[in-house]
């Protein structure tokens, strides 16, 4: 089925185009309702107010040509430039990963452990769109929090959303992980890390092959970046303070265990909505590693 031309009205093309997208993507209606939203600038309660207004022709062919990069398994996220995450609109591009709700684990985690007037350092590591660092800044304005990033294209993104989120308390940095620290030292340490393994058949059969590799594989088993940062981490954090990492589906146990083994305490998993283990977090007690 290919999109049509013909002059359609806005409940025309929002059927038309969930039929186009129903036998790839099982969030069809939504896409097409968020991608036509986009393409009129209006936001989705505007098409359920007219839906007998008539797209005007390039309208319409801005919209098929949406609908025809998501049919080929685009992200809804890179179309439009823009994703939610903890309230906040964020700009995202193919040179960020896209913020996903089950990270917004890893911002309540950290906000369980910052008192809500503290003025502590905290850390982000591998911020990509700002996401983590941003929603923490928000909450807590008092703290300070360095992003880094190995992206310089990532970063600038990460600025402009703190720019545009009025965000004040977050300083970026270029690097790869805790390499552009001047040996400072954290009460909180968090990370979304790369956790994919780099045989998963979804980094070139699924839509993440269009988000930056080195966002998501991480060598044969997902884990070679979260040993690194669990690891150099210890060098970075203030006795007493935690590590947040997020991890895949089927690496609860394991990163456990790596935590443990290098010495931090009361290591616990953390599930998200759906019930699954998505975080584990460890605190560090001893003076700072040499």
């Amino acid at each position: 089925m290919t999109m049509t031309s013909k002059p359609m009205t806005i409940a025309e093309a929002l059927h038309q185009a969930t039929l186009h997208l129903a036998a790839l993507h099982d969030t069809a209606r939504l896409d097409a309702e968020t991608l036509l939203a986009f393409t009129l600038e209006r936001n989705r309660s505007h098409l359920h107010a007219w839906p007998d207004r008539q797209l005007q022709p390039e309208q319409q062919a801005r919209f098929n040509a949406l609908i025809e990069r998501r049919a080929a398994g685009e992200p809804v996220a890179y179309l439009t430039g823009r994703r939610e995450f903890w309230s906040m609109g964020l700009e995202v591009t193919p040179a960020t990963l896209i913020p996903r709700p089950e990270t917004e684990l890893l911002v309540e985690l950290a906000l369980q452990r910052i008192p809500v007037d503290a003025s502590w350092h905290i850390l982000d590591l591998g911020t990509g769109s700002g996401a983590i660092a941003l929603a923490i800044a928000s909450e807590r304005p008092a703290c300070r929090i360095i992003a880094t990033d190995r992206s310089t294209a990532a970063l600038e993104v990460a600025h402009r959303n703190a720019v545009a989120s009025r965000i004040n308390n977050v300083e970026f940095r270029e690097g790869d992980w805790l390499a552009p620290l001047n040996g400072e030292a954290f009460h909180l340490i968090v990370s979304n890390p790369p956790y994919v393994s780099s045989h998963d058949p979804r980094l070139s059969s699924t839509e993440i092959r269009y988000e930056p590799l080195s966002a998501l594989a991480s060598g044969p088993d997902g884990l070679d970046d979260i040993r690194l940062i669990a690891d150099r981490a210890r060098q970075h954090i203030l006795p007493g303070g935690s590590l947040l990492l997020e991890h895949g589906y089927d690496q609860g146990e394991a990163v456990s265990q790596l935590l443990i083994g290098l010495g931090y305490q009361q290591v616990s998993n953390h599930q998200d909505m759906a019930g699954i283990n998505r975080a584990v977090s460890g605190q560090w007690q001893k003076c700072r590693v040499g």
